[in-house]
Order: structure tokens, then C-alpha cells, then sequence
């Protein structure tokens, strides 16, 4: 049990003193600012440091505008969520660049860049305390009407009373372990509340309604639209409902985007 005990430690110590490459407790880049608001991939090539014979992306390039939304298909493992955690500042790319207003996202404050953005899960984490202190976990120095705001935007009307419904559960009530107390679409609709109370410039949607059956589907997909309104949206989804809208849509398989366009102009091909 002393050597077991031992060796663990040592694998600890390792982790904990291991310098990281990108450091949002004392973030290297400086730069705060958007420009034109654009994102661009320019052939972002990228292995992760622990399989460095396996190529994830090979020269992924594309280019978003600010307030368009952009979606991600494709097969399982063929690097759509990889794409994601180059945005989020996860990992530095390989080779190639990804460019915010056309500046290095290297070049910025990490922990601001990731204040500028919300992110909506499949499987959203909630945590043993209310519901409130759930939703302001996104932005903990909200104030009470920017919950009630951020709710309303994500159709949260089981706390709300809203549009005919049963007031379910109170804000000051604890919604379990995991969030236990509430249904798969009521969590997923915290989720949403969580990423708007940020106020973020930037939309990431990982498959946020894939987990939910079709009627949650349908009332979490509208507070989604209406979150995302006037933001740069990142949607990754393997229904097609889900996308139809997008100005651009970028299949991606084996680590390249092997076709992108519009629903309209993919389809006629």
C-alpha cells in the first residue's frame, strides 16, 4: 500500500508541477478586443501532445463573420469537437493560425477571450446548490433581474410561470446532485441561461439538443435560436433540423473539411 500510495503521489506531483502551455491564471497574450469580429481557421494542422503519431486536423480553413453561424457535420472522431477546443483556447494549433479579427488567438488574454464566449453541452453539469446559484455560476456577480432575463431568453418557464406553465420549482431551491430534481430539456435550458448571462459575443453548441426526445427538442432549439440571436454561433449537430439555417455548413471528415456551403447549395450537389 506505501509503494501504491507513493507512485500515485508521484503521477500527482507530476501533474500539478507541470507548466501549462496556455495559462489563464496568468495569461501571456494581451490583446482584448475583437476588430471586424470575424474567425478564421487558416490550415490549422494539430496532434494531441499525448498521441503525436495520430494527425487529428490537416489543414482545416474556413472563415465565419461576426453574427453568422457556422455548423460543424460529420462522423464521429472526425475532428468536430477538436475544432471547438482550438476556439476555446484548449490547445494551440500545430501548425497554421486561428485568427480573430484577423489577429493570432495566441495574441490575446485567454481568460478574457473564454469570458467572450458561451458554451451549451450535450450533458450540461449542474451542481448541488439552487437553481439560481446554477444559472449564475455562468456570471456569479449577476444581479437577480439578469437571471430572470437570461431565464427568459432560455424559455426557463417551469421557474418562471410563463406561457401557461406550472411554476415547478423555486429559484432558491436545490435542483440535486447533478441536477437530478429536473428533467433532461429543464437542465438543458439552465445550461442556456448559464452561457447567456455572460453575454457572450460567441455561441458554442455541441450538440446541445441531440440527448433531448423531440418535444424538449423543439422548445430547447427555440431558446436556443433566440440566445443565439446576433451572436457568431458555433453549432456542431448530427440532425439536420438543427442546421438547416446556418450561412455555412462545413462537413468534416478524417480531420478536412471535405465540403462546405449552404443546406441549399450542399444539397444541389
Amino acid at each position: 500500500d506505501l509503494d501504491a500510495g507513493k507512485l500515485a503521489a508521484f503521477d500527482i506531483f507530476g501533474l500539478v508541477d507541470k507548466k501549462s502551455t496556455i495559462d489563464a491564471i496568468e495569461p501571456t497574450g494581451e490583446l482584448c478586443e475583437f476588430g471586424d469580429g470575424s474567425v478564421e481557421f487558416k490550415d490549422v494542422k494539430f496532434f494531441f501532445p499525448h498521441r503525436a503519431d495520430v494527425q487529428v486536423l490537416r489543414g482545416v480553413s474556413f472563415k465565419v463573420d461576426a453574427g453568422k453561424m457556422i455548423a460543424l457535420v460529420g462522423p464521429s472522431g472526425s475532428g468536430k469537437s477538436t475544432v471547438i477546443q482550438m476556439l476555446l483556447r484548449f490547445y494551440d494549433p500545430t501548425a497554421g493560425a486561428v485568427l480573430i479579427g484577423g489577429r493570432d488567438l495566441r495574441e490575446f488574454d485567454v481568460t478574457w477571450w473564454r469570458r467572450q464566449t458561451g458554451y451549451v453541452g450535450q450533458e450540461p453539469i449542474l451542481f448541488n446548490m439552487s437553481l439560481e446559484d446554477n444559472v449564475k455560476y455562468g456570471y456569479p456577480e449577476a444581479t437577480h433581474e439578469e437571471v430572470l432575463a437570461a431565464a427568459k431568453i432560455a424559455a426557463m418557464d417551469y421557474v418562471l410561470g410563463t406561457n401557461g406553465a406550472k411554476k415547478l420549482i423555486n429559484w432558491g431551491d436545490s435542483v440535486g446532485p447533478k441536477g437530478s430534481k429536473l428533467s433532461g430539456g429543464q437542465k438543458q435550458r439552465v445550461a442556456i441561461a448559464r452561457a447567456v448571462i455572460r453575454n457572450p459575443k460567441i455561441m458554442v453548441l455541441d450538440e446541445a439538443t441531440s440527448a433531448l426526445d423531440s418535444q424538449s427538442e423543439q422548445i430547447v432549439q427555440k431558446a436556443i435560436d433566440e440566445a443565439a440571436a446576433h451572436r457568431t454561433v458555433f453549432c456542431i449537430a448530427h440532425r439536420l433540423s438543427t442546421i438547416e439555417h446556418a450561412n455555412v455548413i462545413c462537413v468534416v471528415s478524417m480531420g478536412k473539411i471535405v465540403e462546405q456551403g449552404t443546406h441549399k447549395s450542399l444539397m444541389e450537389q
